[in-house]
């Protein structure tokens, strides 16, 4: 099956173990439109083969690259899977990791753990588990079940939790 991917790491800061491995299975499967919001990279351009990348993405670029999708693949950020959502798509997500100074903790890390039961996410942990996913996407259709378009009483629990979690940390850290 000829796929449509977009991966997106957020606009903070890059994610180089999570496009390298996307470039890697991209370079691997040819035939596949990979188009990629990489941030400020700093793989070599050689790694970046296999993508139709760009550092950043204006909003409205970035929501079109979502509808045209068939698949989204991203950090475990919570902009990242509520966009998804929004769109309706099917969404991979691979966390940063604190031990690998990617982010501040693993604060990802426990957000794609809970994410795992949501309808249209999958988690890969690692590289090597992103592109059994990807491979298996490709042969069989999606990974995890299919995501609706429109508002869900699941999704509405996700906003009000994160909305919470968020004023919580702005008060801590206020």
């Amino acid at each position: 099956m000829r796929m449509r991917l977009f991966l997106t790491v957020g606009s903070q800061m890059p994610f180089d173990r999570l496009t390298a491995a996307v470039a890697r299975w991209s370079r691997e499967h040819p035939g596949h439109e990979v188009v990629a919001q990489v941030g400020r990279t700093a793989l070599p351009r050689a790694e970046l083969q296999g993508l139709d990348w760009t550092a950043l993405m204006a909003p409205a670029d970035h929501s079109a690259r979502c509808a045209w999708a068939d698949l989204i693949v991203a950090h475990a950020g919570m902009g990242s899977v509520l966009t998804a959502l929004d769109h309706g798509k099917p969404l991979l997500v691979m966390p940063r990791r604190g031990a690998l100074r990617e982010t501040r903790n693993d604060h990802q890390v426990d957000t794609a753990r809970r994410l795992r039961q949501w309808p249209g996410v999958a988690v890969a942990m690692d590289p090597p588990a992103l592109a059994a996913m990807l491979d298996r996407w490709c042969a069989h259709g999606w990974v995890a079940p299919r995501p609706d378009a429109g508002p869900r009483p699941e999704r509405q629990r996700l906003i009000d939790h994160l909305g919470a979690a968020i004023r919580n940390g702005r008060r801590r850290a206020g």
